[in-house]
């Protein structure tokens, strides 16, 4: 039986805090960046909620609600500053020796991600290591929390879901859908996520701080 581990990229496979936050410093200093990375965090999912919009398009007006509200200006021709930095944004140290235990002990691996096929390919090239699978928004035309990401893998799998397990860094995006669903997940828990702040309290199966023990993670959660 083949086993699936799909995991969310931004945020837990890759530094999305570091790549908005250093485009946040080089627009308007380190010392406003940190309290205008937690309000883009809060104004984001707004966003994606509206209506779809390319993840480049939702990157580009988030950027700009949150510079509007706080008194602040972008400069000219940075509006674009976010979606044009995403694919120089890095991984997290330990993710590819992770991502390639996993191949080695027999996982596909998949990645279920809020953005576009453009940014998301830039981004697989830094993690080093073959995915079977990507379903983007893009593919589905909705973000998450919604199950439209899942219900495509699905389709496109007919995976066995007592030989799941979903992996993100986000219980309001991905944890507490994935739970919805009756899904496996662990939470990758790096710190300085306000959950509370999206109304999400939702309890993973196993949660981690990094991806340093996901290999034996997954092998308990979904023997081979």
């Amino acid at each position: 039986m083949s086993r699936w581990a799909t995991f969310d990229c931004y945020g837990t496979l890759i530094d999305w805090n570091a790549g908005i936050r250093g485009v946040l410093e080089g627009l308007f200093g380190a010392e406003r960046a940190p309290g205008l990375l937690a309000r883009y965090h809060a104004l984001e999912p707004q966003v994606q909620a509206e209506t779809y919009r390319s993840y480049a398009e939702v990157l580009t007006i988030t950027l700009e609600r949150l510079v509007a509200e706080s008194g602040l200006s972008i400069p000219e021709g940075e509006t674009g500053a976010l979606a044009q930095s995403l694919p120089n944004w890095p991984p997290f140290p330990e993710v590819p020796r992770s991502l390639a235990e996993l191949r080695t002990r027999g996982w596909n691996l998949a990645i279920l991600s809020n953005t576009d096929h453009a940014l998301i390919t830039a981004s697989q090239k830094t993690l080093g290591v073959p995915f079977d699978l990507v379903v983007t928004a893009e593919d589905v035309g909705s973000y998450k929390p919604a199950h439209g990401h899942w219900e495509r893998f699905f389709e496109r799998t007919t995976a066995d879901r007592e030989h799941h397990v979903h992996v993100a860094g986000s219980r309001f995006h991905d944890i507490a859908p994935a739970r919805e669903l009756g899904l496996k997940c662990v939470w990758i828990d790096r710190g300085g996520e306000d959950a509370e702040a999206h109304g999400s309290t939702t309890e993973p199966d196993r949660t981690l701080p990094d991806l340093t023990g996901l290999p034996d993670t997954l092998d308990e959660l979904a023997p081979a």
